[in-house]
């Protein structure tokens, strides 16, 4: 699959991963990453002028490092589309000390475990939240995108198009979470369900 420079994806809220996965397989899917844990930075201006642009700035850990800039989203096709350049980089900490020379600063910390599948020229991510499992559907088109989900028996009219940073801030605010960091441990003891999550 050649990497494209835009993103196009959806999500889909899981009440079951694990029926999901067997799905996947039952329809062939390879997998080309298996489960692994991720450590997400997103950084701002002081200011939060990327936040407010609708732009990210993401330095992520799993099985290497790698560096993300997305630009603003819209809906192309029923899917979201946004410019997505993203590259590896050699050293994670060095990128962190890289960017907080340049006057960025980490507005976020986020973490999820994630599995990734290919099926044909579309990949399926599982996704273990800390508020939730999710499904993330990346394609070439929307109509591939819309395929694979008709396949493996998701509703695409519960198809999700806000990023993991949105639900969790309506979460916050919804549940009053004084918290800032999306992480495991500060769900500890914290029931969501997808409704608190607006989905």
């Amino acid at each position: 699959m050649a990497k494209s420079d835009q993103e196009l994806e959806v999500k889909f809220y899981l009440s079951d991963l694990l029926a999901l996965r067997a799905r996947l397989e039952a329809a062939g899917a390879q997998l080309v990453q298996p489960r692994v844990h991720e450590i997400n930075l997103r950084f701002d201006t002081p200011s939060s002028d990327l936040t407010r642009g609708y732009r990210v700035l993401r330095l992520r850990q799993d099985s290497e490092a790698r560096m993300t800039y997305k630009g603003p989203g819209e809906l192309v096709d029923g899917v979201r589309s946004r410019l997505e350049l993203e590259f590896r980089v050699s050293d994670f900490e060095t990128a962190h000390k890289f960017l907080e020379a340049l006057g960025y600063v980490v507005s976020v910390m986020y973490e999820k475990y994630r599995a990734t599948y290919a099926l044909e020229s579309v990949l399926v991510t599982l996704d273990e939240m800390p508020y939730g499992n999710f499904a993330e559907i990346e394609g070439p088109d929307g109509a591939s995108i819309r395929r694979t989900a008709e396949v493996l028996g998701l509703d695409w009219e519960r198809r999700i198009l806000d990023s993991y940073i949105m639900l969790f801030d309506r979460l916050r605010e919804r549940l009053g979470l004084a918290f800032r960091d999306l992480s495991f441990k500060n769900f500890e003891g914290v029931t969501v369900t997808g409704e608190m999550l607006g989905i």
